[in-house]
């Protein structure tokens, strides 16, 4: 009974974000950090620098980032069919984005905290041995975002929304800066005797990892809170639907419901109503209205409007 158009009006609801590449590119560049950042946080406690210890404690708080983004992955992808979450776990990943912003933040006001301290109270520094572990790290680091970023840039579409992978990502862009920031200031302490630029580049590095931070959770976050879209978008939608006959729309809502993905519920108010399937196909000329995000899931209401009022209704999903 009602077999065929149950078929119809029945579709999976995955919108969740599965980088299998990115996921197997994280595990690899999980164990270069690791063992990098134990070299470096003895080397910076050994020798004395503040920039070496600040890459190496970086390090150990994208090592915990790192695996956050790992975990996110397989959750989605456990959870990807079994009904778990109302519209499958897409945000999980965008969830995993935000805590690593986070941690992005945490970790930059560390170096802020011991860079001020290091001003206060400078310790002597061993320049060849940090300039050669911190020329170390940075080779690291150059090779863990290239294999991220071949992930990141050179993926599908799909993946271009891949929070996850992004934060891990900006992770290692991090660390690579606070690498280059403390050569420079080992070089120049070195050779013109400048040890305060040592915690001087600590500071510059926590402010550029702050502002990194930042961006990155005013990515993620509209999409955790189902924040609508901008209001130019709603018109659109609201023109393509009442530019036939003399349709009204009554009430409006549309909200993420994983990254590039936006579900819409439309009440409609009509002399002459049509079946639902009718006010999706007006919409078709709305999808992809904002790159590469789409209206993946379109539920309408349809009320018929007479002289004493509004009777009926006939909804429908998709």
């Amino acid at each position: 009974m009602h077999s065929q158009i149950l078929k119809e009006l029945q579709h999976p609801h995955d919108f969740a974000v599965i980088n299998k590449k990115g996921e197997r590119r994280t595990w690899q560049v999980l164990a270069i950090t690791f063992l990098t950042m134990g070299l470096e946080i003895a080397a910076g406690t050994v020798f004395g620098s503040m920039a070496l210890l600040a890459d190496g404690w970086h390090m150990a708080t994208h090592v915990a980032a790192f695996m956050i983004t790992l975990f996110a992955y397989r959750y989605s992808r456990v959870h990807a069919h079994d009904g778990t979450f109302a519209f499958s776990p897409g945000k999980v990943g965008v969830l995993g984005g935000f805590a690593s912003s986070i941690a992005l933040g945490v970790v930059a006001l560390m170096m802020l905290v011991e860079s001020g301290e290091r001003f206060l109270h400078p310790h002597i520094i061993q320049f060849d041995e940090a300039i050669m572990v911190a020329c170390f790290g940075l080779l690291i680091n150059v090779i863990c975002a290239l294999l991220l970023k071949d992930s990141h840039h050179h993926g599908d579409s799909h993946h271009h929304h891949d929070h996850n992978l992004k934060a891990a990502y900006l992770h290692v862009l991090a660390d690579a800066l606070t690498s280059v920031l403390a050569i420079v200031a080992l070089l120049t302490g070195k050779y013109y005797g400048l040890g305060w630029l040592d915690p001087c580049m600590g500071i510059v590095g926590g402010l550029v990892i702050i502002r990194w931070s930042y961006a990155l959770m005013r990515e993620t976050s509209p999409v955790l809170v189902d924040e609508s879209v901008a209001a130019r978008y709603k018109t659109a939608i609201q023109e393509a639907i009442e530019s036939e006959a003399d349709n009204r729309i009554a009430d409006l809502h549309i909200w993420r419901v994983s990254p590039g993905h936006f579900a819409v519920i439309v009440s409609v108010v009509s002399h002459a109503p049509k079946i639902p399937q009718h006010y999706k196909d007006l919409l078709n000329d709305v999808q992809g209205f904002c790159g590469h995000n789409k209206l993946s899931h379109i539920t309408v209401e349809v009320n018929q409007c007479l002289d004493n009022g509004c009777i009926g209704t006939d909804g429908g999903g998709s």
